[in-house]
Parts: structure tokens; sequence; C-alpha cells
């Protein structure tokens, strides 16, 4: 009998460990997660720097999420055609040159060009990561190997503030990019050295599906553009974001009938005949909507209401991203004797309850009111993601992998994206609501100047527009808690529904 490439050995030259191949693929990946973070703390100084407004500097995070969204989907393809070692390897030497590019930038809209391109190398460096990292770990150690994976994939949305405040208050912004090139150089040279294309991968048949390209570039690009600047815009008043939506709907759905139907689609819509992959993807978005839309929220109300600069802020952040490392280190330990299905639950309530806690913030708010809550949101984090990306993969077979962990990350983002755009719009709309039933109950200024009582009223009409939103995380938590018994736990590594991953 053959052996099994995945028990430790594949993507190693010569037997090598592991964790050599697992410290490679997290290099390249932590190094994108934290770029596409510490670039928020930034953009006002950018915008200052190179003469923009802060609406133009928004476009160097819209930009680089347009192009990485659409990358995500094609990771199984791409990584077929050109090979898992040489994809990898290209995708860090285009976000490193890029990196380069955008801090040399003169200009606003040369630095969004740059960072476009810096969005094609990143976008596929998650998902490749997560495939290379689940395939090169035997079955019963695959929770030890999601563990790693997400405390790169949630750790660097919380270093990223941090350490981008930092830079900003000491240095100058280029540093912020500067900073990859020499991760990316030592990323680029141990993918060489230690990845290896697996021998079942193999290139796709009947060529470039161009048509099914274009549909997946619209669809994607027009969805992420109405999701990132739908609140600004005012929505639907807006006629871009209306045509954008309605190329959005068409573009997307025509693309999924013609993958369904075609031979060899651009993108494998197959891992979705599995129970736990579908349901997984489910728990995934809405995972993306809480994770991205409370480290939306809370650096806002930290520096809009509470008064933290940016550096403060990511201190407050901290603990979270601390308690979320030591609990999916835990995850991956106990997973295989705990039933997965009461790990995720678990992590729901834990994060539920962290977010209602944060729905009681006001504008005194410090250090302390703020650690327990995200200690235990962090906590929470980990129960959820090693879990939900082991059992959600476990069925799948190797050679979709990459399309399969392609797909996944692109639904958290998009997830990620919604969240974003129904809390902002939502936060816009009940400070409006409240700040119109404050006023109205306001009858005396008791020798306060008309001026400083439409403040208080305009900050606290700010809090209970906050508070709301974080109920709103909470109970989007909480209703999915009925859903994660309709998977199947894992069994020694294995979903009850995983195929016999044996040669």
């Amino acid at each position: 009998m053959a052996r099994i490439a995945t028990a430790g050995q594949v993507g190693g030259k010569g037997g090598t460990s592991r964790w050599l191949v697992s410290l490679t693929v997290m290099l390249g990946m932590i190094m994108a997660i934290i770029d596409a973070t510490i670039v928020n703390v930034a953009l006002p100084t950018i915008a200052g720097n190179l003469g923009a407004t802060i609406d133009d500097a928004a476009w160097i995070a819209t930009g680089y999420l347009l192009s990485a969204v659409i990358i995500m989907p094609l990771n199984g393809w791409l990584t077929a055609y050109f090979g898992r070692r040489n994809f990898y390897a290209g995708c860090i030497a285009i976000f490193t040159i890029a990196s380069f590019l955008c801090g040399t930038a003169h200009s606003i809209w040369q630095l969004v060009f740059y960072r476009i391109i810096q969005g094609i190398g990143g976008g596929a460096l998650q998902p490749t990561a997560q495939a290379l990292l689940f395939e090169t770990f035997p079955p019963e150690e695959r929770g030890g190997a999601m563990a790693i994976f997400g405390i790169g994939a949630m750790f660097g949305p919380a270093i990223g503030p941090l350490l981008g405040g930092y830079i900003i208050d000491n240095a100058t912004w280029p540093l912020i990019f500067f900073i990859n090139i020499p991760i990316g150089i030592v990323a680029f040279l141990m993918t060489l050295s230690f990845i290896e294309a697996p021998h079942y991968l193999q290139k796709p048949k009947g060529g470039i599906d161009f048509f099914g390209l274009s549909l997946l570039v619209a669809g994607l690009g027009s969805l992420q553009y109405v999701l990132e600047r739908g609140q600004h815009d005012d929505w639907y008043s807006s006629s871009t974001i209306t045509v954008l939506t309605v190329v959005s709907v068409v573009s997307l759905t025509w693309f999924i009938v013609k993958s369904l139907r075609d031979r060899h689609p651009l993108v494998d819509l197959r891992p979705f005949r599995f129970r736990e992959f579908s349901i997984g993807n489910v728990l995934y978005a809405v995972l993306g909507f809480g994770l991205f839309g409370s480290t939306l929220l809370m650096p806002l109300f930290f520096q809009g209401v509470a008064g933290m600069t940016a550096y403060e802020t990511g201190w407050v952040l901290f603990p979270g991203a601390v308690a979320t490392a030591i609990s999916m280190l835990v995850a991956g330990r106990i997973l295989n004797r705990v039933d997965s299905r009461l790990m995720i639950a678990f992590g729901i309530i834990l994060f539920g309850v962290s977010s209602w806690m944060l729905s009681f913030l006001n504008q005194n708010t410090g250090y302390w009111d703020v650690f327990w809550p995200r200690v235990i949101q962090g906590f929470g984090m980990g129960f959820l993601f090693v879990p939900i990306s082991t059992v959600m993969l476990a069925p799948v077979p190797r050679e979709e992998l990459a399309g399969a962990s392609g797909i996944s990350n692109l639904i958290r983002q998009i997830g990620g994206s919604i969240g974003i755009a129904i809390l902002t719009t939502m936060l816009s709309r009940e400070a409006a609501i409240a700040w119109s039933g404050l006023a109205g109950g306001v009858t005396s200024t008791h020798g306060q100047s008309i001026g400083t009582l439409a403040q208080i009223v305009a900050q606290q009409a700010e809090i209970i527009a906050y508070n709301y939103d974080f109920r709103i995380v909470a109970i989007s938590f909480f209703v999915l808690l009925p859903l994660v018994f309709f998977m199947r736990p894992l069994h020694g590594g294995r979903s009850e529904a995983a195929p016999a991953m044996a040669e």
C-alpha cells in the first residue's frame, strides 16, 4: 500500500517536517492579513500626505478587497493550473513587489492601482495556506492545523491596528508597506524550499473559460463595490449602486448555473454536496459578519466616542487577540475528544454574550470596561473557527481542497462585507432616530449653551446606535445555535461523511 501523502510528508522535500511547511505558509498568510488591516488606521495620514480626501483614500482599502475577492474562488483552478508551489510562491512575489510599489506611490490613484495588484497576490494567500495546512497534517491532527491557521487569520486583524498606530505615530506611512518586503522574501524562498506540488493535482481541462471568468469578475466586483460603497452613496438613491446590484445578481446567478452545468468549471462547486461544507459556510458567513463587524465598530466607538487614539485602541483590542490564540490552541488539542458541535455551540454563546456586553458601553468607557468582553469574545472565536474549519473541510477530497478553501474564505469575506454594510447603515439610521427622540425631549438648557447641549445629544445618540449594532451582532449569533446540530461530529479527525483519503 502506498503511504498516505498527508501524514506529515506532503509539501516537504526529503520528509521535511510539517512544521516547516506550517511556518512557510503562515509567513505569507500573516503578512497579507496584517497588511489588509494595518492600512485602515493609516488612511487619514496617507490622505493628508498625498493631498487627497478621505473619500478618495477609502479606495486604498476598497481596491484591495475588490481584487482579493475575485481571486479567492479561482484558487482551486489556479492552483491546479500553475502547481501549488509555483502558485503560492507567485502570489507572495506579487504581494511583495506590490508592497514596494505602494510605498513608493506619489499620488492617491497610483497607490490605489498598486493596492489592486497587491490584492491579486494577497487574496489567494489565505485559502492556499488553509488548503496546504489541511492536507499536510493527518486527519487526527487537523484540528491543530486549523488552530495554526486560525491564529494567523484572527490574530492578524487584531495586531494590524496596533502596529499601524505605532508606525503612524513614530515613523512615515510608507513603512506600513515596506515592512512586508523582508517577510515576503523569506516566505518566497521558504516556499521554493519546502513546498512541493502534490502529484494528485492535474491541470484543468478545457482551457480558460473567458466567458465564465468575465461573469465572475463582473459579479463579485459589482457585489463588493455595492457592499463597500452603498452606505456612502446612500444605497439605492444612487443609480450606480442600483445598476451594479443588478449586474451582480445577474452575473453571479448566470455564473453559478454555468458552473453547475459545465464539465470543467472555472470554480468547482462540488464541495457543496457535503452537508458539513454547506452548513459550515453559513456559519463562516455569520462568523465573518460578527468578526468584521465588531472589528469595524469597536475602533470607531473607542476613537469617536471614548476619545482614544489609534494606538490606545490597538491596546484595548489586543487582549482579545491573545485570548483567541490561546483558545485556538486549546480547541485544536481537544477537538478529537469533544463533540465538535458542542465546541461550536460554546463558541457561538461566548461570542454572542460578549457582543451583548459591549452593547452597554458609554462615553466613559475605559480599558477595563472592555477587557473582559474582548477576552470572552476572543476565547469564543477559537472555539468557533477551529472546529468549523476542520469539520467543513473533513469530507472534501484532497484534490478539491484548494477550491473549497477558496470558496469558504470568499464566503467569510463576503459575510464580513455584508456585516459592515448592514451595521454602518444601521449605525447611521439609529443615530438619526435616537437624535430625533432625544432632541425632542429636551425642554430646558439648564444654563448650558445650545451648542453644548447639541453635542451632548449627538454623543448620546451615537452611543445608543452603537449599542443597537452590538446587539444585532449578538442576536445574529444566537439564532445560529440550532443549525450547528445538523452537522455531523468528527471521529478520529474525520467527519462521519468523510471519504477515504488513503491511496
